[in-house]
């Protein structure tokens, strides 16, 4: 680029101040490398940001009851749920018109399954109600109602239906937290022990995932000092076995462990072999706790490596020898200079796992049994089979929380800007 200095003023060829002609040219890279991401950007929003935030969004949503029974639930505004009394006629005469409507749109079952979430039997309630109330042609249909299920005739009922009739609700989060909602009082109560499910998952997910990253650092750290150490054509040829796993599918990686796990299996098999353990004494390790913790352990140990060993291979060995050199002990100087060189690699490599392991749904379905399963296999279970995706998403929702909670917490202790992966 040619310059004329003009009154202490750089100018380009066609008089353009040099600062404004960088600034324009800065402008369009920044503009070009922007245009060659854009399809990337376009792609991740449509396929998994909207997606993703959509299902989230369900977490609070409850507009099934007010879009399908707009009038009963605006009649059932006027209606004091602690009275102890019914609704009046006019509630009653709303909700059969609405039921009428909805069964000719085949929408009726919608609200009972909705509803049938929060309290078991409004799922064959409104069932029966949209055979029955087609029968119902003149008032009173109050009493038309109750005799069509006597389950109208009980105050509960319309508690329920005016506690959960309103656009947005809190009782996935509620449920997903073991918790409810009194429909008389309105306070909020935890579910008797036996009923309690979530937190127990939470608790277990939370534990198993801990367990797992650590005993990755324990067995991988070892393996990436020796990576890092020996000659590079050594440690190269190494480090194929290392990733030889991601290799095979995670299908078969899994059910080979259950080969190997079972009581009939290798392992097993092994063992009363070498006289460990007798025939009567075989060891459960699948379909428990033991199972997910040894599969998945196996499966992320390449994700702890990898950081570890990259940030290990960038600690220069004269560290080491001028500690020593110094009269300093191996062991001493290992601890006092080689292993803090290391913590960048060791919080990448954790929290990698560890994010990895709490989300993890195969392994866990396979192996896991009813005591090594974790919270997303639960998720799962609402999203594809019980059809419950507003508690799926809160689920879904707390878990993300909890993500963003130990991410937090790691940036305090170690600092994000000291995670390395390279």
């Amino acid at each position: 680029m040619n310059t004329v200095k003009v009154n202490s003023v750089l100018l380009t060829a066609d008089g353009t101040p040099l600062k404004i002609s960088l600034a324009r040219a800065q402008r369009r890279s920044k503009i070009i490398a922007f245009l060659m991401v854009t399809p990337l950007l376009v792609f991740i929003t449509i396929a998994f940001l909207v997606p993703i935030t959509d299902m989230l969004l369900l977490s609070g949503n409850n507009e099934i009851v007010q879009r399908i029974l707009p009038k009963t639930v605006e009649t059932l505004q006027n209606w004091d749920e602690t009275s102890g009394k019914l609704p009046d006629e006019i509630v009653f005469a709303a909700m059969v018109e609405e039921i009428k409507k909805a069964k000719i749109a085949k929408k009726h079952t919608r609200v009972g399954q909705r509803l049938n979430y929060e309290s078991s039997g409004f799922s064959s309630l409104f069932r029966k109600a949209g055979r029955k109330v087609q029968k119902i042609k003149n008032p009173p249909y109050k009493e038309a109602l109750i005799k069509s299920d006597k389950r109208w005739g009980k105050v509960e009922t319309w508690q329920v239906i005016k506690q959960f009739s309103g656009k947005f609700t809190d009782g996935y989060y509620l449920a997903a937290l073991d918790l409810t909602r009194d429909s008389k009082t309105g306070n909020i109560e935890s579910l008797p022990s036996k009923d309690s499910i979530y937190l127990k998952l939470f608790l277990r997910t939370m534990l198993l995932s801990s367990l797992i990253t650590f005993l990755t650092f324990i067995i991988g750290f070892p393996i990436s000092y020796l990576l890092a150490t020996i000659p590079t054509r050594i440690s190269n040829t190494l480090i194929i076995f290392v990733l030889l796993p991601f290799w095979t599918s995670l299908l078969v990686r899994t059910t080979s462990w259950i080969a190997l796990l079972q009581q009939e299996g290798v392992i097993n098999d092994f063992l009363i072999l070498v006289g460990l353990i007798g025939e009567d004494g075989r060891l459960a390790m699948i379909h428990n706790a033991t199972g997910t913790v040894v599969a998945m352990t196996h499966i992320l140990l390449p994700f702890m490596i990898l950081p570890m060993f990259s940030v290990m291979k960038t600690i220069p060995p004269s560290f080491m020898r001028a500690a020593i050199s110094l009269g300093a002990h191996p062991w001493r100087a290992f601890w006092k200079i080689y292993f803090p060189n290391t913590v960048a690699g060791i919080g990448a490599g954790s929290i990698l796992v560890f994010i990895i392991a709490i989300g993890y749904y195969i392994t866990p379905a396979l192996v896991g049994g009813s005591s090594g399963t974790f919270i997303s296999n639960r998720i799962a279970y609402h999203i594809s089979q019980s059809l419950n995706w507003g508690l799926g998403a809160a689920l879904g929702v707390i878990l993300l929380g909890i993500v963003l909670a130990f991410f937090v917490l790691y940036d305090r202790i170690v600092g994000i800007d000291n995670m390395k992966l390279g």
